[in-house]
């Protein structure tokens, strides 16, 4: 086995290679990884297929090597950022370099597990659902800025002008917001696969289209994670602050990842403590508990979400029955009263 370490940013891609012990840099581009790749054949001729890219996922900077290597059939180990920070240090490694990292992820072939090498997974319909979500998201804060700014600008009875261009424009927002959501219905739709994600999220009741995209992106982006990683992906698992006797602070959210999760996992909450008998007696049970309304607001979020991505997960639909049976909404019929029936 051949570690080729390779160390990604924006614009181009440190390589190092142990045959001849040389350091290089190519554009991050698909012709600079076919360069790379060719010059790599011709060092390691008929052990090419023992070569092994070594490298961090760093979202879409390494979305073209990710691309490259399935296209390819070039076996990957992506390790965690973390671990390799912590292989860095483990090795007496102090310098922090493009070049000095390619070699030292070269190196860190050593700490992976035999089911880690492998080729890198690609879909282009997941690809461009992320790269939607992403716009979505940009277009969002936007118009939340420009509100703000309206409101502000109304509160004091500013410019007539700035207000009047202020709503044009919240209103150009609302509506191409509108239709970035549309085309990712689109491209849901012609893949079964998402389209059948899409409709097992949306049949929780509370979940409308919206919070049901905004939900198969995040199960999308994180394929493989399982649900503690999803609710701690949404910034929704708890967190504690304690040290000694004199730091003691109430468990609270991690807040981690991005807020759109828990933005939209609010607006479903609140909706499916109204509409979702499962959810309304959860949720009612958290209160007579003498939780605080937040805490069992947040506590509906991460149950929807963990009811959502086993859905998903499972390829299956919600079951309204089941789900009343489990929350105690429907009492359970004894078995002398069946074997009567």
């Amino acid at each position: 086995m051949y570690s080729i370490g390779l160390d990604v940013s924006k614009s181009t891609i440190s390589v190092y290679i142990p045959y001849n012990a040389a350091d290089m840099e190519i554009d991050n581009t698909i012709k600079g990884l076919r360069g790379l790749y060719a010059k790599l054949k011709k060092l390691y001729k008929k052990g090419i297929d023992d070569v092994v890219f070594v490298y961090e996922p760093t979202g879409s900077y390494s979305t073209t090597l990710d691309r490259f290597c399935h296209e390819k059939n070039i076996r990957a180990f992506l390790i965690n950022p973390k671990q390799s920070s912590n292989f860095a240090k483990a090795t007496g490694e102090r310098n922090k370099t493009d070049r000095a990292d390619a070699r030292m992820l070269s190196q860190a072939i050593v700490v992976a597990k035999e089911d880690q090498i492998k080729v890198p997974p690609y879909n282009a319909t997941a690809q461009e659902i992320r790269e939607l979500m992403g716009y979505y998201r940009f277009t969002v804060k936007q118009r939340v800025k420009a509100n703000n700014h309206l409101e502000s600008l109304t509160a004091k009875e500013g410019s007539s002008y700035a207000i009047k261009d202020l709503k044009k424009r919240i209103a150009s927002f609302k509506k191409q917001e509108a239709e970035i959501l549309g085309h990712m219905k689109s491209i849901i739709s012609r893949d079964d696969t998402y389209q059948k994600g899409f409709e097992n999220i949306k049949s929780i009741p509370g979940i409308g289209d919206v919070a049901a995209l905004v939900l198969l992106h995040l199960f999308v982006r994180y394929e493989n994670a399982n649900r503690a990683q999803v609710v701690s992906l949404a910034g929704l698992d708890p967190i504690e602050r304690s040290s000694g006797s004199s730091l003691r602070s109430r468990t609270k959210i991690s807040k981690a990842g991005a807020r759109v999760y828990r933005g939209i996992l609010f607006m479903a909450a609140m909706v499916a403590i109204r509409y979702n008998d499962e959810m309304k007696a959860f949720f009612a049970h958290l209160k007579d508990s003498g939780k605080h309304t937040t805490v069992a607001q947040v506590a509906v979020m991460r149950k929807l979400l963990v009811i959502a991505h086993a859905l998903y997960k499972h390829n299956k639909k919600y079951d309204a029955q089941r789900y009343k049976l489990h929350s105690g909404v429907v009492a359970k019929e004894p078995e002398e009263e069946k074997s009567a029936a």
